[in-house]
């Protein structure tokens, strides 16, 4: 997704309307690189190497805010129904189709048409997570290009929050997405590390999460970001000043009915999971950067702010704007590829966990081809085979029966491509050493002019 915020330092309740208008954009492509519409869209971080599809489990919101009825209502129709907070995520057993999906978070779907005004303003090949349809809907992604298109400034808003020792190739997804981003736009990229939010929701202690969210920040910085643009910060360590200021103003404009409704959260919860999302949500305002956005609150600037995130990660800029079974864990060693898997590893995940859709005998394989919607290898190869041609030439081949291109070649290109991203990744993250840390999460002035 993608969020466009204004550069007002002052957050009247009329303006909290223009603040973050976002682009959300995950998804699930199919074989012809566009969004299905059977299913509902999850991002590649939490789908499951087991389930039927990889990169999507079946969306779920919030039961009062996909339906409108009360708590009591919804009680009685659980079963039927599917919830989605940026914590929590079960499957209600009913899909969602992605025009539904839009229409419920108040998004758009992302058109070949919008794709290639990318590809002419920036002169560039767009990312294949946006040419397969993998980022599939946005929120007023059009108005931002405009703003670009007349030399107009934006910065860029995305984020982790710390609570595994090592990340899995889920995570690397919008890191990954924006990395692209930063390196075709040139602008300024914000890395939010929500340690804060581990401690009140997974039981962490302070200094763990504040290890965590270190360790975690160098195999981000191995994702390839520019040091000179790129500011990470930690909650524990940044908030304050001009950040905590944009903080305590949206607490004052959104209710506690409002949170409630839209995350999902209880009477018994915690306070500071009920002020947890001004947290998240004040990043995408400049003026929370200051030694960055230098005169970001004068009128001479107009600096917006585009967000690329997970659909579940929604509801915090839904907020700012109006006043599963298929989750991949971190916690469990089986259902991902970790960033820290060896060959070994990676290729016994692949072969004895990732679902296939190909057919129980050769013979009805030959006959009748893989099914690619369930296939998991081939998912897995639509996030991360670049080569557009040689995707779409595994998938004809595999469902149409092929008989040099049967489940087991597939897997053995999975682990190929898997194999080698993820020793890239090892080699980058080597050479991060703790002083590069300190750089990217120093509050320092950023050398391109704003």
């Amino acid at each position: 997704m993608a969020h466009i915020s204004p550069s007002h330092r002052c957050i009247a309740p009329g303006s909290l309307q223009l603040a973050p208008v976002h682009v959300g954009i995950t998804a699930t492509a199919a074989a012809d690189g566009r969004p299905r519409v059977k299913h509902s869209p999850r991002d590649l971080a939490d789908a499951d190497l087991a389930s039927p599809d990889p990169c999507t489990s079946n969306l779920q919101t919030s039961r009062e805010l996909l339906t409108g009825k009360s708590s009591m209502e919804n009680g009685k129709q659980a079963a039927a129904q599917q919830v989605i907070t940026p914590w929590l995520v079960e499957s209600g057993g009913a899909d969602l189709e992605y025009h539904k999906i839009c229409q419920e978070f108040g998004a758009s779907l992302i058109s070949q048409d919008l794709v290639r005004r990318v590809e002419r303003l920036t002169k560039a090949k767009a990312y294949r997570f946006l040419r397969r349809g993998i980022f599939f809907a946005h929120r007023d992604l059009e108005a931002l290009l405009d703003h670009y298109e007349a030399s107009q400034p934006f910065y860029l808003y995305t984020g982790r929050g710390p609570s595994s020792e090592a990340l899995h190739l889920g995570h690397l997804v919008p890191f990954h997405f924006t990395a692209w981003m930063q390196r075709t736009f040139k602008v300024p990229l914000v890395i939010q590390l929500t340690d804060d939010e581990k401690f009140l929701w997974r039981g962490l202690s302070l200094p763990e999460s504040e290890r965590l969210a270190f360790e975690n920040a160098k195999d981000i910085i191995a994702c390839g970001f520019d040091p000179d643009l790129t500011f990470i910060f930690s909650d524990y360590d940044y908030i304050g000043g001009d950040f905590y200021w944009n903080i305590t103003q949206i607490q004052r404009l959104v209710t506690f009915n409002s949170v409630r409704s839209i995350f999902g959260l209880a009477g018994d919860d915690s306070i500071g999971k009920i002020a947890f999302p001004a947290i998240q949500a004040a990043p995408s305002f400049p003026s929370s950067f200051p030694h960055i956005f230098h005169d970001a609150a004068s009128s001479s600037k107009n600096v917006k702010c585009l967000i690329p995130c997970a659909i579940d990660q929604d509801p915090y800029f839904r907020m700012t704007r109006d006043g599963d079974s298929g989750k991949m864990s971190a916690s469990d060693q089986t259902s991902a590829v970790f960033v820290t898997d060896t060959p070994e590893e990676i290729k016994g995940k692949v072969y004895k966990h990732a679902f296939s859709g190909g057919k129980d005998t050769l013979e009805q394989q030959l006959s009748e081809g893989a099914d690619l919607s369930t296939d998991v290898p081939f998912k897995w190869l639509s996030f991360f085979l670049e080569d557009d041609e040689e995707l779409a030439d595994i998938g004809r081949r595999y469902a149409t029966g092929d008989r040099a291109m049967l489940t087991g070649h597939v897997k053995q290109r999975l682990v190929e491509v898997l194999t080698d991203l993820v020793q890239q990744h090892q080699k980058a993250r080597a050479a991060v050493t703790d002083a590069d840390v300190h750089h990217f999460m120093a509050v320092r002035p950023m050398t391109h002019p704003i």
